[in-house]
C-alpha cells in the first residue's frame, strides 16, 4: 500500500474499510481481560507469598525484622526493570504491532512464575535460592513492563470513540481480577495445607497453576486481530524507526507528568497488591496477629470492590471526562487513607475488610480511566512507547517500594501514622499531576491526526 496519506476512517471502521463488528470488539475485550488477569495473577501471587512465606523460606538467616524488609524489597526490585520491559515492548509494539508483544509478555511471565514454584529453599541450596528468586522476579518485572501498554492499546484503539473509557477499563479490571484470583487461591491453599504444610509446599501450588493459566491466555490472545491503528500505520509503512528517541525528544515532560498520575494510585494500591497489609495483619509478632485465610479473603473482597469501581469509572469517564473522573477518585481516596490503619488496627476481620473496600473505591476511580487517558495523550506513531514507559516510571515512583517504605517506617517509629502521611503525599502528587493535564477525551487516534495528537495536553504548553 502506498505511503500517501488517505482520508480519515469513519468511527467504527477498520483501515481496510470493513466495519468493526460487535463480535470483533467483544473478542478483543474478552482477550484483554483474560490476558491481563493471568499476567497480574502471576505478578500478585509473588507479592502474596512475599508477605506470607518468603521471609521464612528464602530470607530467614537475615533475622526476623530484616528478612521481612528483604522479602518486600524483592517485590519492589522488579519495578526497576519495568522500564526495560517498557522500552523493549514499546519499540517492538510501535515497530511490529501490539499483538506480538502481548504474546511474548504472557509467555515470559508464565514461565518465570512457574519456575518460582519449583525453586528450592534457602535451607536446601543456601544463598543461591534468594538469588534465583530475585532473578525470576526481575523477569516478571520485564514482562509486566511490556504487558500493560499492549493490552491497553488493543482495547482502546479497537473502541468506538464514545466508549474508549469503557473498553479501556477491560485490561484495567484484569488487575483486580488477578488480585482476586491470587488472594482466593492462596486462601484456599491455607485450608488445604494449613500451618507448616503451607510453608513447606502449599504456597507453591498457586505458582505451578500459572502454567495452566498461561496456556488458556495464549489460546485466547492469538485469536485477536491486530489493533486497527497499527494496521493502518503498517499498511502505509509509516512505523517510526526509533520511537523511544522521538518520545523523549518531544514528549519527555508529558511522560513525567503521566507517570506521576499513576504513581499516586500505585503507591496506595500496593498496600494490598504488594502484600503489605496482609503481612502486617498476619504477623504473629505484630499488634494484630490475624489468621492468614481470613485476611486473604478480605483482600479478595476488596478486589471485587476495586473491580466494580474500576469498571464504573471507565464507563463514567466517557460521560464526564477522564480528568474529572480522576479528580473524584483522588478526593475519595484521601479519607480512605486516613481511615485505613485506624480500622486495621482494631484487630478484627470486619474492620480490616471495610478498610480495604473503602480504599478500593478511590483506587478504581483513579485506575479505570487510565487506559483511555494514556492512549489519548500520545501520538499514534509513538503511542505504545509513551503509554508503556509512563506506566513503568509511574510504577517505580509509586508502588515499587511502597511496602518496603511502609515496613521501614513502622519498624523505625513503632507507629503506622507515618505510613498514612506518606500515602497522603503520594495522592497529592497524583492529584497535582492530573490538574496539569487537559482532558483529551474523544481525540482522533489514527495516524491521519498525528499533528493534532502532537499538540501538548499540558496546560501552558502549545507544543510537546
Amino acid at each position: 500500500m502506498s505511503a500517501t496519506p488517505t482520508p480519515a476512517h469513519p468511527e467504527g471502521f477498520t483501515p481496510t474499510g470493513t466495519i468493526a463488528t460487535h463480535a470483533d470488539r467483544r473478542r478483543v475485550v474478552f482477550a484483554t481481560v483474560v490476558g491481563t488477569t493471568v499476567e497480574w495473577y502471576d505478578f500478585f501471587i509473588y507479592a502474596q507469598a512475599a508477605a506470607l512465606v518468603f521471609a521464612t523460606v528464602f530470607f530467614e538467616p537475615a533475622g526476623a525484622g530484616f528478612a521481612a524488609i528483604l522479602s518486600f524489597a524483592s517485590v519492589g526490585i522488579s519495578f526497576l526493570f519495568r522500564p526495560l520491559g517498557a522500552f523493549l515492548a514499546g519499540h517492538l509494539g510501535d515497530r511490529y504491532g501490539r499483538r506480538v508483544v502481548l504474546m511474548l509478555t504472557l509467555i515470559l511471565m508464565g514461565v518465570a512464575t512457574t519456575l518460582v514454584g519449583l525453586l528450592p529453599t534457602y535451607a536446601a541450596i543456601g544463598i543461591a535460592a534468594p538469588i534465583l528468586l530475585i532473578f525470576l522476579r526481575i523477569v516478571q518485572g520485564i514482562s509486566a513492563g511490556g504487558e500493560w501498554g499492549g493490552a491497553v492499546l488493543m482495547a482502546v484503539e479497537h473502541a468506538p470513540k464514545t466508549k474508549r473509557g469503557l473498553f479501556g477499563a477491560s485490561p484495567q479490571i484484569g488487575v483486580p481480577l488477578g488480585m482476586l484470583l491470587a488472594s482466593a487461591i492462596m486462601a484456599i491453599m491455607t485450608v488445604i495445607a494449613p500451618g507448616d504444610a503451607f510453608l513447606e509446599w502449599g504456597w507453591r501450588i498457586p505458582f505451578l497453576l500459572s502454567f495452566v493459566l498461561i496456556l488458556v491466555g495464549y489460546y485466547i490472545r492469538r485469536r485477536v486481530e491486530e489493533s486497527p491503528v497499527f494496521t493502518e500505520i503498517a499498511e502505509r509503512r509509516e512505523a517510526t524507526k526509533m520511537p523511544i528517541v522521538q518520545l523523549f525528544r518531544k514528549h519527555w515532560l508529558l511522560v513525567l507528568i503521566a507517570a506521576l498520575v499513576f504513581a499516586g494510585n500505585n503507591a496506595v494500591g500496593y498496600m494490598t497488591t504488594g502484600g503489605y497489609i496482609q503481612g502486617y495483619a498476619t504477623n504473629p509478632e505484630g499488634p494484630i496477629g490475624l489468621e492468614r485465610g481470613p485476611v486473604l479473603w478480605a483482600a479478595a473482597a476488596a478486589s471485587v470492590v476495586w473491580l466494580l469501581s474500576t469498571w464504573f469509572a471507565g464507563w463514567v469517564s466517557d460521560r464526564i471526562g477522564r480528568r474529572t473522573t480522576y479528580i473524584i477518585g483522588w478526593l475519595l481516596m484521601l479519607p480512605a487513607i486516613f481511615a485505613l490503619f485506624p480500622l486495621v488496627n482494631r484487630g478484627d476481620i470486619t474492620s480490616l475488610t471495610l478498610a480495604l473496600c473503602l480504599l478500593a473505591v478511590g483506587l478504581g476511580f483513579t485506575y479505570g480511566p487510565q487506559a483511555a487517558l494514556y492512549t489519548e495523550l500520545f501520538p499514534a506513531s509513538i503511542r505504545f512507547s509513551g503509554v508503556s514507559i509512563s506506566y513503568a516510571i509511574g510504577a517505580i515512583l509509586g508502588g515499587a517500594f511502597a511496602p518496603t517504605i511502609a515496613q521501614a517506617i513502622v519498624q523505625a517509629t513503632g507507629s503506622t501514622s507515618g505510613v498514612t502521611w506518606y500515602l497522603t503525599a503520594m495522592v497529592l502528587i497524583g492529584l497535582t499531576a492530573t490538574l496539569l493535564l487537559k482532558d483529551r477525551s474523544g481525540i482522533p487516534l489514527g495516524p491521519d491526526h498525528e499533528a493534532e495528537q502532537s499538540v501538548s495536553p499540558i496546560y501552558g504548553l502549545a507544543k510537546a
